[in-house]
């Protein structure tokens, strides 16, 4: 427990406002944090440094429940490290998001009438830069509505001064290393965006498209392949088959008629081709698939470019200029008039790769491109998981991670756009190739040229986690800090960013990982478990919620489904029902506040207290080791469950109300009481406030008269169990609870008294017969006490006086009516269950629906047979 007597500079106020209302405590709440510099680490600490790096959001977005989701999270580790002593550092900052904010920078200057080679490679990025300053990291401020304690001072940018320095640094060692190299490659080229994407940029979906048959050759030279991209025939330089397809050991070397044009090409026989999928023989076009790319690479095929960037036929003149898919349908109708289709298939559902930007139909294309050679980095990614210098939460996670790593290709990094960092490579007019490194001048002189193309955006913020702390320089930050402590991402982007970061990380960091484990959230979804978009109605801007139900609701909401590595479901209803929880906090220590609760002086000693006051800080203890338990685990939901049902149950609707009497008598025992409960609030109140902080922070300052929980300690386990006082206890509310059962199937209200006889003597609820009655609106019996109903429970009986609340007929008439219809219902479905010839009909869901109607009604039954037998007779 916490000896809060001697840590509280100023006495504790009784004042709140009747109603909380979070627009007026957060946003002045938060700049009082940032202000007195609570989330701002400090390098020369002696504290043990924990540190998380926020996956950097593109400077073109704002906040969306996914990014809220992981902030909370994120938010929720720092916190509590903080509380605990650590030198907490969470580092924000933003992606420059190459493509995405070039799109945004050149659809503004298309609303002018310009484009970027208007304003020329130089005046265009300057451009950017203005719309980085003017609209970029709007999502920066919605982080401060939702209270992430990040450092801003330590605020990085990807394109910054320092992290530029850090690309500059780690490509000229990978180059020198020969682990970065320029080769003519198949990569996926968007015609829309004008660049080389990485897979995992290819978002693939099921497309209506079509599958024809052509008959390639003449006569017994001739065989049949079938394709859903007819127009890149035009580019075909051989047809391969199966080595050991008999159909075609006659065709295997020989030169078949290319139709449409007036070229021969050559059969091949290689491995790669299937004999059992479709005819068993394959278009080659080594120059717009990477298949056949590496067919073309084993037979020294020619490469045919027969498109540009733009997705524009290049060559032979009846479909020169034409579009791609315009393209298509000319050929195939040429082929027709040739007789050359022998089969279409329409619609022909396929997969097929789109930009995950703009949508674009991917183009797979033959370019000259940058590559990084990932085998040995992949290799060193894998091992360090295996060995356990990184954990993988929850594990089951760690196949897909393998997936990745052990099947890795190599990375394609160069894009062909004027926003991002420039590749540093000097080309001379000799062929010369120079990687101009941080400091060093790049060459001069008639004929030097430096790259056009810049890096893949993944390429910066795969340095992340050390180049935001200084790297290459050997600064404090980077002593400090590193290596961070957690990744928390979403297990969509293993790929994208986490192996990166673990590659460069590895190699940059002489073998040390950049995280200690990797914890994987899943994607945030509706209440219905569909996924969420702008383009679906279903989306929700998180503001609107914290707007109407304060932010400490979303972010709790959001904790309280978070399963390791699951999808997390999210309504308004459940938001409202965070809000309702925030508002029982303020109001139940409101409520104590104004009855004598304090942190004032020791905790007085167990004798002193009540069997109530020793459960509820035997059940505090046991909550407080439950919850640092979660938290290393990364349970959040069940950490959030924990505290809910704990603060709501057991602190609020049990402890407070049976608390109640000894309250309102006052004396020597109300102040002990008065202490616990104190007590209780400000345990309560820490091992809530990393999730939500704002009115956790506003409660706990008022109880205690503290500076702010940020910088509060976080509750011990002091190891204090009274096994004995949780089961009397139980037994209260076993005893309260049977009766308020009965009382609710009585159709009495909450509020009806009803005179009672309580037969307690020689059980451990004697002492609790003032806080029973209280609870259950139970009056003295009187002299005119006639037992009604009588109900046994927890070894003791209640007897209870109900000739003046209920007309007995009446409610035994009422109860005999429903008795009697779910006696029906019972029979209805008994005997459909057993008639053979229904059940060898029926299908399944109609069987099992009348079989939980008959369960159900076996229920009905049982609970009006209670209620009729502990009627009075009428």
């Amino acid at each position: 427990m916490t000896e809060n007597a001697q840590q509280q500079p100023t006495a504790p106020s009784t004042e709140l406002p009747t109603q909380y209302a979070p627009a007026e405590v957060e946003g002045a709440l938060y700049e009082r944090w940032v202000d007195k510099g609570y989330f701002t680490a400090d390098a020369k600490s002696d504290k043990p440094p924990y540190t998380i790096v926020i996956p950097p959001p593109n400077v073109t977005g704002s906040l969306h429940l996914g990014h809220a989701f992981q902030h909370t999270l994120m938010d929720a580790l720092t916190r509590r490290k903080r509380m605990q002593g650590y030198e907490a550092l969470w580092l924000p900052g933003m992606d420059h998001a190459g493509i995405a904010t070039q799109n945004k920078v050149e659809q503004q200057l298309a609303e002018e009438g310009k484009s970027r080679h208007d304003l020329g490679r130089e005046e265009f990025v300057e451009r950017v830069w203005q719309w980085k300053e003017e609209y970029g990291g709007r999502i920066l401020g919605q982080m401060r509505r939702l209270g992430d304690g990040v450092d801003w001072s330590r605020e990085r940018f990807t394109m910054d001064e320092g992290l530029s320095e850090a690309v500059l640094t780690i490509f000229k060692r990978l180059y020198e290393d020969e682990l970065i190299y320029r080769a003519e490659r198949i990569i996926n080229w968007c015609p829309r965006c004008l660049t080389a994407i990485s897979d995992i940029e290819v978002e693939y979906q099921e497309d209506a498209g079509e599958l024809v048959s052509i008959r390639y050759g003449e006569g017994e030279d001739s065989l049949v392949v079938a394709t859903t991209r007819a127009e890149t025939m035009l580019g075909d330089t051989a047809v391969a088959v199966h080595p050991d397809d008999e159909r075609y050991q006659h065709l295997i070397g020989k030169q078949i008629k290319l139709p449409l044009t007036d070229r021969t090409i050559p059969v091949v026989a290689d491995t790669h081709v299937d004999p059992e999928f479709g005819t068993g023989a394959v278009k080659v076009t080594p120059a717009h698939d990477p298949n056949d790319f590496e067919i073309g690479r084993r037979h020294d095929l020619p490469s045919l470019t027969i498109m540009d960037e733009h997705g524009v036929i290049t060559v032979h003149g009846p479909f020169l200029g034409l579009d791609r898919f315009e393209a298509r349908s000319t050929v195939v109708g040429a082929l027709k008039e040739q007789g050359r289709i022998v089969a279409e298939k329409r619609p022909y559902m396929h997969s097929v790769g789109h930009c995950s930007r703009c949508k674009t139909t991917v183009e797979p294309r033959l370019s000259m491109q940058w590559w990084v050679k990932v085998g040995p980095l992949a290799k060193a990614a894998g091992d360090a998981v295996r060995d356990g210098r990184v954990k993988i939460h929850p594990e089951d996670m760690s196949k897909r991670y393998f997936d990745w790593v052990d099947n890795m290709h190599d990375w394609c990094i160069s894009r062909q756009l004027w926003w991002g960092h420039r590749i540093p490579i000097w080309y001379g007019p000799d062929g010369e190739v120079v990687c101009v490194g941080p400091g060093e001048e790049p060459p001069t002189g008639e004929g030097w040229t430096q790259d056009s193309d810049v890096l893949d955006t993944w390429f910066s913020s795969g340095l992340w986690p050390f180049s935001t702390l200084g790297w290459p320089e050997q600064t404090e930050d980077l002593r400090k800090f590193y290596p961070t402590d957690v990744l928390l991402t979403g297990h969509d982007i293993i790929f994208f960013w986490v192996a990166r970061m673990m590659m460069f990380g590895l190699y940059a960091m002489d073998g040390q990982a950049p995280f200690h484990t990797i914890a994987l959230t899943g994607l945030v979804r509706d209440e219905f478990g569909k996924k969420m978009s702008k383009s679906n109605p279903n989306a929700v801007d998180p503001l609107v919620w914290m707007d109407a139900y304060g932010s400490d609701a979303v972010r709790f909401t959001l904790a309280n489904g978070a399963n390791p590595g699951a999808d997390v479901p999210i309504g308004e209803d459940w938001v409202k029902a965070s809000r309702n929880f925030t508002n029982k906090i303020w109001n139940a220590t409101r409520f104590a506040l104004m009855n004598g609760a304090t942190v004032e002086g020791p905790l007085p000693e167990a004798s002193e207290m009540s069997a109530t006051d020793r459960w509820i800080l035997s059940r505090l203890n046991t909550t407080v080791a439950q919850v640092d338990a979660y938290y290393d685990d990364y349970q959040f939901a069940k950490l959030a469950d924990a505290l809910y049902h704990f603060a709501w149950d057991e602190v609020f609707d049990w402890y407070v109300e049976l608390s109640k009497t000894t309250f309102f008598a006052g004396g020597e025992q109300a102040k002990v009481s008065g202490r616990v409960l104190g007590e209780v609030l400000d345990v309560t109140l820490r091992l809530l406030h990393p999730v939500i902080p704002f009115v956790t922070d506003a409660l706990w300052t008022t109880l205690t008269g503290g500076e702010s929980l940020v910088i509060g300690e976080w509750p011990a386990d002091s190891g204090f169990r009274d096994k004995d006082a949780e089961l009397e206890i139980e037994l209260v509310q076993r005893v309260v609870t049977e009766v308020r059962r009965f009382r609710k199937d009585q159709g009495l209200k909450d509020g009806q008294k009803v005179p009672a006889r309580l037969e307690l003597t020689g059980t451990a609820l004697a002492a609790h017969e003032a806080a029973i009655r209280q609870l259950l609106r139970l009056q003295p019996e009187g002299e005119t006490f006639t037992a009604t109903a009588t109900l046994p429970v927890a070894g003791a009986t209640v007897a209870l006086d109900l000739s003046g609340t209920i007309d007995v007929a009446a409610e035994r008439k009422r109860l005999a009516k429903d008795l009697a219809a779910a006696e029906k219902e019972k029979a209805q479905a008994n005997a459909k269950l057993g008639n053979e010839a229904f059940l060898a009909k029926a299908p399944d869901n109609v069987v099992d629906k009348i079989r939980g109607r008959l369960a159900k009604a076996d229920e009905d039954i049982q609970r009006i047979q209670e209620q009729l037998d502990r009627l009075p007779q009428a």
